[in-house]
């Protein structure tokens, strides 16, 4: 398996479905001091899917990294610094074929990433994910990731029933020469 990175004329405006299948959702729990995440299980599994498109519009300055196996796209990740507040921001990232999940293709991915964040001097990485993309969170929480945010209706006014919340993960890549009180 190789990691590229996609070229914009080649892939811009390209339409996918990204799904997984979950077993439960994570509850938000408000506690002293914040917020806690409480794993919940669904009565039975349930498949999630939503559309995109490669490259968004909305994207400032996108980067796109495909894993590929020969000519054939196992997975992609995409990411845009985001200049008004510098940050750089993962917008997807998407194992397309499910006999390539677990096996690491979505770290390397995220590693790509990581190194173009890294490249647009971004002082942290976030993304977002829903409550119920049990499999998501637990791998950006393996990655470091932690919560940082969430919004109760992003995706529709009945996204708690739904148990779809919005989360928002960042990493916090600390430079060593950053002094405590700044």
């Amino acid at each position: 398996m190789e990691i590229r990175q996609l070229k914009k004329e080649d892939y811009a405006g390209r339409k996918f479905t990204a799904r997984y299948q979950t077993n439960g959702y994570y509850d938000i729990c408000v506690c002293e001091g914040g917020f806690r995440m409480r794993y919940t299980p669904f009565a039975s599994p349930e498949e999630r899917a939503f559309d995109d498109v490669f490259f968004g519009e909305w994207l400032e300055a996108p980067v796109a990294f495909g894993a590929f196996e020969g000519e054939t796209l196992l997975g992609y990740a995409e990411g845009s610094p985001e200049s008004w507040n510098g940050r750089f921001r993962l917008s997807n990232i998407c194992i397309f074929e499910r006999s390539a999940r677990g096996k690491g293709v979505g770290t390397m991915l995220l590693k790509a990433l990581e190194e173009a964040a890294k490249a647009s001097a971004a002082r942290m990485f976030v993304l977002e994910t829903q409550s119920c993309n049990v499999s998501a969170v637990g791998f950006y929480l393996h990655e470091g990731f932690t919560l940082i945010g969430l919004d109760t209706c992003c995706y529709s006014n009945r996204d708690i029933e739904r148990r779809e919340v919005r989360l928002e993960l960042g990493w916090f890549p600390v430079p060593s020469d950053l002094k405590e009180s700044e």
